[in-house]
């Protein structure tokens, strides 16, 4: 497997997880606390976060697909982008499995 499939799961997890703690953080400061101006950033976060989680979800199916994951394991790596915090805990399991998978991630020594 090609280091650009994992470098791409990667970066779309953490995109994804961050704007969720920011769409979270939304929520509560928009029906909790009342703030004004919330309802704006939570609907531009919103929509943002929606569609780049298309993203990671294209991304990790192909990551898995790749990996030849069972179904269960790629739903879970699918959903984690739905719960605050579970997307950074999930990408840090998906690359200590994956990451001595992928090529060139050992420099091989020249052949003479």
């Amino acid at each position: 497997m090609k280091r650009s499939v994992l470098t791409r799961y990667r970066t779309m997890a953490y995109v994804t997880g961050v704007l969720l703690i920011l769409l979270t953080l939304g929520v509560i400061a928009k029906y909790l606390l009342d703030v004004d101006g919330a309802s704006g950033f939570v609907s531009i976060v919103g929509i943002a976060h929606g569609w780049l989680y298309v993203l990671y979800l294209v991304f990790a199916f192909d990551l898995g697909s790749k990996a030849k994951w069972p179904f269960g394991k790629l739903a879970w790596v699918l959903l984690a982008g739905t719960v605050p915090t579970a997307v950074f805990f999930v990408e840090r399991k998906v690359v200590a499995e994956i990451g001595p998978l992928v090529s060139g991630a050992e420099p091989e020594p020249a052949k003479a």
